[in-house]
C-alpha cells in the first residue's frame, strides 16, 4: 500500500471546511499494525521497521491495550523532532540508511526518532478509507486516548508514538511553523477520503521557503543546471545546483551572461568570476548542499564579497519576527570572535534542550550589557519595557519572568542575558523536580576532585537504584542530578539524602572532600554543597552560557565522559553545537526517568536510619 500524495500549492485555503497540520520533514510511511506487532513501510514499499527499534519498543508497551482494535492500518511520519514543529531530516535519512544492527540501537539511544500519526486507513480489520476525514480524525483520537498514547506533540517524549496536532486556522498554523521553523503546512479538507497512491487536490501543501543569497559560479549546459556558491574563510563552496523558479527570460538572459563573459572550460559549462548574486529559497541546507533549491530572485544590490557562511546560517535560521534584534555585531566573547548575531544563534540551535529546563520556573538572570568581560547585574524583576509576549509570575513581589518559548529566549538573549539561573521546582509547585549536588573544587586545577566525587556518587545511587545525570558547571566544577516525580517529594526530604550523601563522602575522603562553607577554613578540597538544594535557591540551568571569557557552557555529559581526560574547556558554544550534531543530548530522557525514579524506598531507609541512630 501506497500513501495518498499532496498537491503543492502556493497558498492555504482558509474557508471553514479546511484542518491545517504541520509538515513534517521525515520518512512518510504506512504503519500496519496486527497481532504479531508492528510493521513500518516507507511511501515506496521499503519496510523500515528494524531501523526505528525505539518505536517498536514503545509499541510494544501498548499491546495488550491494542489487542481489541486490531488489525490497524495508519497513515504517518517517521520524525526526529527538535521541537513540536520541526523535524530534522538528516537524522532521519541518516538512520535509515545504517545497516549494522549494533550502529542502529546506539543511534536509536543517541537520535530517539518518533512515529507521528495523522490518519486511520483500517480499524479492527475494516477497511474505512471511504469515511470522511472528521470521522477517521475522530476514531484515531479514541484510539490514542485509549491505549494511552499522547493525543498531541510533545517532543521532549523521544522515541514516542504521538498524535498529530490539528489548527483550525491558517495562519495560526503558518505563524506557528515560520517561528519554529518547520518545513511547511498541510490543508486537508474535512470531507476528505484517503485514496492509495493518488496525488489529491483535496491535500494541499504549502512549504516554509528560506532564501539563501549565493553567488553564481558555473553554468552546465548539458543538464541546465546553474551551480551557487557562498564564501567561508575566504574560500568559496558550492552549496547549490539549480535550475527550477526562473522565468524563461530569466533563464535565457543568464546563460547568454555565462556566455558571454564566463570562461568556457568544456564544450558544455562556462565558469565565472563572483559577479552575480541571487537568492535561492530551499527548504534546508544537509551540512553539503540546500535542499529543494529553485532560483528566487536576482540580488543585484549585493557584492559577492558579502555573501558568506555566517549570512547563510543567519538566513536558514530567522529571528522570529516578534522579536527585535539591536546591535547583532556587538562583540560579546572578543576573545572568541563572537557577537551577539553568533550568541543568538547559539540560544536557537539549543533551544530544543535548554527550553524544557526553563519552561515555567522563575527566572534570574544575569546579564552582561556590554559583554565579556565588563560589568554584569543579578535580574529577577521583568522591565517594565518588556515586549507583551513575554509571560511573567508573581512570587514574594518579584514579577519573575517565564522563558516559555523560543520569541522569549532570543528576547532575552538580545538584552545580552548570559546566564540562566534557575530553583529547583516550577511555578505550581514548593517540591523540588530534581536533587543537585554542586562539586565545588577550590579551582580549575583541582577539577580532578569533582570528577573523583561524582564517581564515587554515581556508585552510590546506582547501588541504591537511582539514576542520575551529570553536567559541567560551566565554571570550575560538576553538578550531579536525580530528576524525580513532580510533586512526590518535599526539601525536607531531599536534605535528609543530600546531608547522607555528602557525609558520607567526606568520612569516606576527609583529605579530598569537605562541607566547610567558609572558604578560608576548605583549604584545596572540593566543597559538597548540600545546603544549596532549598526552597527559593538556584543552580545554573543545562545548556546556559557563563560569564566568563572562555564562553564555557554549563553542559551535559554523558557518564563515560567522566574520566581523567575531562576538562571544563571541552565546552565553549561552537564545541556544545558541534557536539549536540554529533552525540545529541545526554539529558534526553531526563523528565521520563524522573516521572519513574523509585526515590520512595531509598528515602524511608534513610528516614530508618537516622531514627535509629537518634535512639542510640
Amino acid at each position: 500500500m501506497k500513501p495518498m500524495l499532496l498537491t503543492a500549492s502556493e497558498e492555504l485555503p482558509s474557508t471553514k471546511d479546511w484542518l491545517y497540520e504541520v509538515k513534517y520533514d521525515g520518512f512518510r510511511c504506512i504503519i500496519h499494525w496486527d497481532k504479531t506487532g508492528i510493521q513500518i513501510m516507507s511511501r515506496n514499499e521499503k519496510e523500515l521497521t528494524n531501523f526505528y527499534p525505539e518505536i517498536v519498543t514503545f509499541s510494544e508497551k501498548a499491546k495488550d491495550k491494542i489487542y481489541p482494535f486490531l488489525p490497524l492500518t495508519l497513515d504517518g511520519e517517521i520524525c526526529y523532532l527538535i521541537n513540536n514543529y520541526k523535524s530534522n531530516f538528516s537524522v532521519v535519512q541518516t538512520r535509515g540508511r545504517m545497516r549494522n544492527e549494533d550502529v542502529i540501537l546506539n543511534s536509536a539511544n543517541k537520535f530517539p526518532c518518533n512515529l507521528i500519526v495523522f490518519d486511520l486507513i483500517r480499524y479492527k480489520g475494516l477497511d474505512i478509507s471511504d469515511y470522511v476525514l472528521n470521522e477517521r480524525k475522530a476514531l484515531l483520537k479514541s484510539l490514542f486516548e485509549a491505549i494511552g498514547f499522547s493525543t498531541t506533540i510533545d517532543y521532549v517524549k523521544k522515541g514516542h508514538i504521538q498524535l498529530i496536532d490539528v489548527f483550525q486556522k491558517d495562519q495560526i498554523a503558518i505563524d506557528t511553523v515560520k517561528i519554529h521553523g518547520g518545513e511547511g503546512v498541510v490543508a486537508k479538507h474535512q470531507s476528505s477520503t484517503w485514496d492509495s497512491s493518488v496525488r489529491t487536490t483535496q491535500w494541499l501543501k504549502v512549504k516554509n521557503w528560506f532564501y539563501v543569497t549565493v553567488i553564481l559560479t558555473k553554468y552546465d549546459q548539458e543538464n541546465g543546471y546553474f551551480h551557487g556558491s557562498i564564501y567561508r574563510e575566504d574560500q568559496l563552496i558550492e552549496i547549490t545546483v539549480f535550475k527550477h523558479g526562473f522565468s524563461e527570460q530569466e533563464f535565457q538572459t543568464l546563460v547568454t551572461f555565462f556566455k558571454r563573459n564566463g570562461r568556457q572550460v568544456t564544450s558544455e559549462t562556462w565558469e565565472m568570476d563572483p559577479s552575480i548574486c541571487v537568492d535561492i529559497a530551499c527548504i534546508d541546507f544537509d551540512g553539503k548542499k540546500l535542499r529543494e533549491p529553485r532560483f528566487s530572485k536576482f540580488r543585484f544590490d549585493l557584492q559577492p564579497e558579502f555573501v558568506n557562511w555566517k549570512t547563510m546560517i543567519r538566513q536558514l535560521n530567522p529571528i522570529p519576527e516578534k522579536v527585535q534584534v539591536t546591535h547583532p555585531d556587538k562583540p560579546i566573547w572578543p576573545k572568541l570572535n563572537i557577537d551577539k548575531d553568533d550568541y543568538l544563534y547559539y540560544l536557537q540551535h539549543v533551544s530544543p534542550y535548554f527550553l524544557p529546563f526553563l519552561k515555567n520556573r522563575y527566572l534570574t538572570a544575569i546579564r552582561y550589557p556590554h559583554g565579556i568581560p565588563g560589568e554584569s547585574f543579578y535580574q529577577k524583576n521583568a522591565p517594565d519595557y518588556k515586549p507583551s509576549f513575554i509571560a511573567t509570575k508573581m512570587e514574594e513581589d518579584i514579577n519573575y519572568i517565564l522563558c516559555n518559548n523560543i520569541e522569549t529566549l532570543l528576547w532575552l538573549g538580545n538584552q545580552v542575558v548570559i546566564e540562566f539561573h534557575i530553583p529547583f521546582q516550577t511555578v505550581d509547585t514548593h517540591y523540588p523536580t530534581e536533587i543537585v549536588f554542586d562539586l565545588d573544587p577550590p579551582s580549575v586545577n583541582e577539577f580532578s576532585l569533582a570528577i573523583e566525587a561524582a564517581v564515587m556518587m554515581k556508585s552510590i545511587f546506582d547501588q541504591f537504584g537511582l539514576v542520575s545525570f551529570v553536567k559541567t558547571s560551566g565554571g570550575k566544577g560538576l553538578q550531579v542530578y536525580i530528576p524525580l516525580p513532580k510533586n512526590a517529594f518535599t526539601y525536607e526530604d531531599t536534605r535528609i539524602f543530600t546531608e547522607f550523601v555528602c557525609t558520607f563522602l567526606c568520612e569516606q575522603e576527609p583529605n579530598w572532600f569537605t562541607m566547610e562553607r567558609l572558604k578560608k577554613n576548605r583549604g584545596q578540597k572540593l566543597y559538597l554543597d548540600f545546603i544549596q538544594h532549598a526552597y527559593g535557591k538556584t543552580i545554573i540551568a543545562p545548556y546556559s552560557p557563563r560569564g566568563n571569557e572562555q564562553g564555557l557552557i554549563a553542559t551535559p555529559l554523558n557518564w563515560e565522559e567522566i574520566n581523567e581526560n575531562l576538562t571544563p574547556a571541552l565546552f565553549s558554544l561552537p564545541q556544545v553545537i558541534e557536539r549536540l550534531r554529533i552525540n545529541g543530548d545526554p539529558f534526553r530522557e531526563f523528565r521520563e526517568v524522573g516521572e519513574k525514579q523509585n526515590f520512595s524506598k531509598v528515602l524511608q531507609n534513610l528516614k530508618q536510619l537516622v531514627e535509629e541512630r537518634k535512639g542510640k
